[in-house]
């Protein structure tokens, strides 16, 4: 099987925000999806091991912000690679409160969600929320799966969804990684 093949599938790359009490919290995302208009309401799906997934279940809350395509690399490095345990993601990226969630300020648009349901897998929840705001901040291109992955030569970290591992046709180590390894 070539799981090559789901990089093709029509996704995003986005920071999903909450909190640690009154601290930001936040991780790279791809598996987002609007789920209906009217409620708005949208999915996302964390894995189990990042501490954001723990602080979307304490805060019951979690903001979405939808990169760009012009994006700096080390906002996605420190956003897919460095656990919230260990360091504040937030201290070197700009950012405001929207409806209690941190949404950093170079993002195309934002979401916050207010969680309504959770489905549980056997390594990510799936958080279902009603959207609680929204706004467009720049005109930038949304990032997608397929540029970060074709035009960038980003991987996925072993925590997201699309984590391919060995079996990854791509082996050219992306400035993610090799930032990671430092």
């Amino acid at each position: 099987m070539n799981k090559n093949a789901f990089w093709n599938i029509s996704y995003g790359i986005y920071i999903v925000s909450s909190l640690d009490g009154i601290r930001p919290i936040g991780c790279i995302a791809n598996s987002i999806m609007q789920i209906t208009s009217d409620p708005a309401t949208f999915a996302i799906s964390i894995n189990h091991d990042n501490f954001t997934n723990k602080c979307i279940v304490n805060t019951g809350k979690f903001g979405i912000s939808i990169l760009a395509e012009n994006i700096l690399p080390s906002v996605i490095g420190t956003f897919g690679y460095k656990s919230g345990k260990a360091i504040n993601k937030f201290d070197s990226v700009p950012y405001a409160l929207k409806e209690g969630m941190p949404i950093i300020n170079d993002c195309c648009a934002y979401i916050v969600c207010d969680v309504i349901n959770t489905m549980e897998t056997e390594t990510h929840a799936v958080f279902l929320g009603k959207v609680v705001d929204a706004d467009v901040v720049s005109d930038g291109v949304p990032m997608t799966y397929s540029y970060y992955h074709k035009v960038i030569k980003g991987a996925s970290p072993k925590n997201a969804p699309t984590y391919i591992g060995e079996d990854r046709k791509n082996t050219q180590k992306s400035a993610f990684e090799k930032q990671k390894i430092k």
